[in-house]
């Protein structure tokens, strides 16, 4: 058995067989973090060589405190906002993710919000149990096909969407931050345009410094006033109270927010306690499916580093 150590921050799951079983199999120790806190991960780290991470804020006291001896901190999942990743690059610790996971289930997840706004599944189920039995709704149904989906991030996410999109035959267009990438079926397009053009507006991208409150008011007044947002990427993506204005104001017809900003939100108040808003609790990656091959992927993209010196996702160096 090897003298290695991984240090797991936190896991959205019952248990951690499947972790522990990969480190079992290398000869690899398991620390399992009895709480997230930022005191607690620093005093483990100092015996680790690795860090895997779900949801916990891995900062740079955290790191640190593993010296010389952190190989790599590794995410269980995409994004990369709760990992110091500019830290670890000057300290050249690798950063590694599992870029293709969860593709289908968050394009599935973003085309049942599509069709729930479109047809006003929400809003009639909420109306029809509180006693209101009336098929008329503002704004007026009409035939998804031939619609237009704006998709704001053409990544693996986004262009799996896109697909989906064409497949039920919407009109696609697309925003990305290199606009000479082309994507199948998609026709590119400033974001301007997007917003102007767009029935149903989807984000797919990373949480950065320069797209915070990417959404705000003036690209919220910008949008149809029959036309849907839909957020499934990341919740500080959307000023939520410029949203709540925009519903309140006609601006925008409704929304679907599968990430908040905190989360879990306040749901008593807008714009979440809105009946034409969707609310899920950041719930649009999970399948059977989706979180074993998570768990498998980055613990071995982890052990990839410990045991060979390299793995194949690292994104920072």
């Amino acid at each position: 058995m090897s003298n290695y150590k991984i240090l797991l921050s936190d896991v959205a799951w019952p248990d951690t067989q499947i972790e522990q079983q990969l480190c079992d199999e290398a000869g690899v120790e398991l620390i399992v973090a009895t709480d997230s806190s930022e005191d607690t991960l620093a005093q483990l780290a100092v015996d680790c060589d690795a860090i895997l991470t779900c949801w916990a804020k891995i900062t740079e006291t955290v790191i640190r405190a593993a010296g010389d001896r952190c190989k790599v901190v590794s995410r269980m999942g995409i994004g990369l906002d709760n990992i110091d990743v500019d830290y670890c690059t000057r300290n050249n610790i690798p950063v590694t993710n599992v870029p293709d996971y969860c593709l289908q289930e968050v394009a599935e997840h973003t085309l049942a919000c599509v069709l729930s706004l479109g047809r006003h599944i929400n809003t009639y189920n909420l109306a029809s149990k509180a006693g209101n039995y009336d098929r008329n709704v503002n704004p007026p149904l009409r035939r998804l096909k031939g619609q237009t989906i704006g998709i704001i991030g053409l990544g693996n996410i986004g262009t799996r969407v896109s697909e989906l999109a064409n497949a039920l035959g919407f009109n696609v267009l697309g925003f990305r931050q290199d606009m000479t990438k082309k994507v199948a079926d998609v026709q590119l397009v400033p974001l301007e345009q997007l917003l102007t053009e767009s029935d149903f507006v989807t984000l797919h991208l990373p949480l950065t410094d320069t797209n915070h409150h990417l959404i705000d008011g003036a690209a919220l007044a910008m949008m149809k006033n029959s036309a849907s947002l839909i957020n499934t990427a990341r919740g500080p993506l959307v000023d939520h109270a410029a949203l709540a204005i925009a519903l309140e104001q006609g601006e925008i017809a409704g929304a679907a927010l599968d990430v908040q900003d905190p989360e879990p939100p306040d749901l008593s108040t807008p714009p979440y306690n809105d009946p034409r808003v969707i609310v899920t609790p950041h719930a649009a990656f999970v399948s059977v499916e989706s979180l074993i091959e998570l768990r498998r992927s980055s613990m071995q993209n982890t052990l990839d580093v410990l045991l060979h010196g390299q793995s194949a996702n690292t994104v920072n160096l």
